[in-house]
């Protein structure tokens, strides 16, 4: 009876024991290890912040303050190649647009620990490349404060393009945190514009006493051409946009010039259309060259055969682009040409196209 009086004695003093433990013990000790963990997690990104608007990041770093909960921020990053040996233009031209919109955001009144710019090199996270089955830089990503990202989480680079404003709307849309993007001065412009100026008035100077240049008609229809070449190339449109000069393939390093959608374009493309424009132009001038002068008869077959063969061949050229990019081109029943009627556009720009007779008495 004494031993088992005993153990019931010890068994007593665990319970008191452990029940002291319990009431003295604070509640929530999880929790506040969590909140310590997050505490230390925004210091530290606010402390990068400070030195640098855009927070460069390698693979552990990435998975720590991105990837890794707790976490009540969202972060923009930008993965990219700017290493020489990669020879990524693109990223390049992207991260300056990108730094504008960092700057714009640090130095804004609005800034807080809500939102941070991040960015990951291919040469130094190769593995978060790998971790997220990437295969193309520049590309950028917003990861929530709460749970995984989502389809519209990856900014659409190839059809919206990289510029400053259209990042920022990217981010209100996901994120509600209006950045309004400043940039630095730029005085090209205007020296430009000043420059231009003091050529064309330093010329009418010299020629104040013969001005008749100033009616020549050839004149003034080449640089009406001009005008107009620039914009139905859809040099407004990268103007606004901002899109890459070109593409480059980082698995086969083959660059492409020509975009495949219809609703986009790269630069490189608007020059090349611009060029096909300013060929298919040529030969019509020369085709109505030799129609209506009165020279030689064999010169103007000559002519004739110039100006034809330039607009065939120049014209295919560019029905054949216009063909990689709307894939059900060309349309044959009048409900498809009526329902195209209204995309058939290359960005910036307006292409007409011929129907048959049938189709037009079908649209009729």
């Amino acid at each position: 009876m004494a031993s088992v009086w005993a153990k019931s004695v010890v068994n007593l003093q665990v319970l008191a024991v452990f029940f002291c433990l319990m009431v003295c013990l604070p509640p929530g000790g999880g929790q506040k290890k969590k909140e310590n963990l997050l505490s230390e997690k925004v210091d530290q990104m606010m402390e990068w912040s400070s030195r640098r608007s855009v927070i460069r990041m390698n693979g552990d770093k990435f998975r720590r303050f991105v990837k890794a909960p707790p976490r009540n921020y969202s972060v923009i990053v930008m993965f990219t190649a700017l290493q020489p040996q990669r020879q990524c233009s693109v990223c390049r031209q992207a991260n300056e647009e990108y730094q504008v919109l960092a700057n714009s955001w640090r130095y804004s009144s609005a800034f807080s620990n809500k939102l941070f710019f991040t960015v990951v090199d291919y040469d130094e996270g190769a593995d978060v490349f790998q971790q997220l089955n990437m295969n193309s830089a520049p590309t950028f990503m917003h990861f929530p404060a709460k749970g995984k990202p989502k389809r519209a989480d990856t900014f659409d680079l190839q059809r919206i393009g990289f510029a400053s404003e259209q990042l920022a709307k990217w981010i209100a849309d996901r994120t509600d945190v209006q950045i309004r993007v400043f940039r630095p001065p730029n005085y090209s412009g205007t020296i430009a514009l000043a420059l231009l100026v003091s050529l064309v008035g330093g010329l009418l100077y010299l020629r104040r006493n013969n001005l008749e240049f100033i009616y020549n008609k050839t004149g003034w229809a080449m640089a009406a051409l001009c005008v107009v070449f620039a914009m139905t190339s859809g040099q407004m449109w990268n103007h606004i946009r901002g899109p890459p000069y070109a593409h480059k393939n980082p698995q086969n390093g083959q660059v492409s010039y020509i975009h495949g959608s219809s609703q986009a374009q790269f630069v490189a493309e608007s020059h090349i259309i611009l060029l096909l424009n300013a060929a298919i132009t040529m030969g019509m001038v020369l085709l109505n060259e030799a129609a209506t002068s009165k020279g030689d008869v064999g010169k103007r077959r000559i002519i004739c055969l110039v100006g034809l063969g330039l607009v065939v061949f120049f014209f295919s050229f560019l029905l054949s682009i216009f063909r990689s990019k709307y894939h059900g081109y060309p349309y044959r029943k009048a409900e498809g040409a009526r329902g195209k009627i209204n995309r058939m556009k290359w960005p910036g720009c307006i292409i007409y196209w011929h129907l048959d007779m049938t189709e037009l008495r079908a649209l009729n």
